[in-house]
């Protein structure tokens, strides 16, 4: 007579091994502002830093800022449901592949944000924006919904690698409007997409490479709204992630803070072979 036996396992152990090519070493610097004219924040960051192997090898570091909108704090609600929702879906998802995860981890937030506004009385319409870096080995995966930003500082030039979901930056694509109208425009603050204000939403998912050295900076648009791109890349240049955070939110205030402002500056240091 033979006993029957079944082998438990956690789940990691059932899946393949996956190479852990390069491990990022990163410095991080975040600031926050309430600005001069608003009396709530509705701003938030987060960010996430595994340590085990696979973690590392398939979602990476996480960094995330959003600008949530609606009044009477429901955008500050919109924010902070985002930013949990999207970090925990997306390094809990089933599949290996960091981008399908990443556009899971937006759908559900989307959806969250819908619910609770749908369930609590004053929370109607609130939304959000979402920019993401996801630092996976040797390569950054973004994901962008809204207006906030993500600038890349490289050998001192620094680039815009998101793309604005507004009615000015469509406007001037199709050529409707020029370039140089965007910053005076009535409608440059109107959002063609947002988290939360849509039955679906459709994020701006892709890779970039990342070099050591690297300077990536992830910012609401209080910070645009008074300080030039010339102006980041200078003080990203010039100065190390502690520094640089305080120096941006301080010229955004120094130029009126007519809104929060949000700023999350990490330098790649190194790209370690395991």
């Amino acid at each position: 007579m033979t006993e029957d036996t079944t082998a438990e396992y956690a789940s990691p152990d059932l899946l393949p091994p996956v190479d852990l090519r390069y491990r990022p070493v990163v410095t991080v610097a975040c600031k926050t502002d309430l600005g001069r004219v608003r009396e709530n924040n509705e701003d938030k960051f987060e960010f996430f830093l595994p340590e085990e192997e696979r973690a590392l090898a398939t979602r990476g570091l996480v960094f995330l800022v959003c600008d949530g909108m609606g009044g009477h704090a429901a955008g500050q609600i919109a924010s902070e449901l985002t930013c949990k929702t999207f970090i925990d879906v997306y390094l809990h998802h089933p599949s290996e592949d960091p981008e399908v995860a990443a556009r899971a981890a937006a759908t559900a937030a989307n959806r969250f944000v819908i619910d609770v506004s749908r369930a609590v009385p004053g929370r109607s319409g609130m939304g959000t924006t979402l920019s993401a870096l996801l630092l996976i080995q040797d390569r950054a995966l973004v994901v962008q919904v809204g207006d906030s930003r993500i600038y890349r500082l490289r050998t001192g030039a620094c680039t815009l690698l998101t793309t604005d979901h507004t009615w000015v930056e469509e406007a001037i694509a199709s050529g409707v409007i020029q370039a140089s109208e965007a910053s005076t425009h009535p409608y440059r603050h109107v959002l063609t997409r947002a988290i939360g204000t849509e039955a679906t939403v459709t994020p701006d998912v892709f890779w970039a490479d990342v070099q050591v050295g690297d300077t990536y900076l992830l910012c609401s648009d209080g910070v645009m709204n008074h300080v030039s791109d010339g102006e980041i890349e200078d003080v990203l240049a010039r100065h190390a992630p502690p520094m640089a955070a305080w120096k941006l939110v301080a010229q955004a205030l120094a130029d009126g803070g007519s809104d929060n402002t949000t700023v999350v500056v990490v330098r790649v240091d190194d790209l370690v072979q395991p």
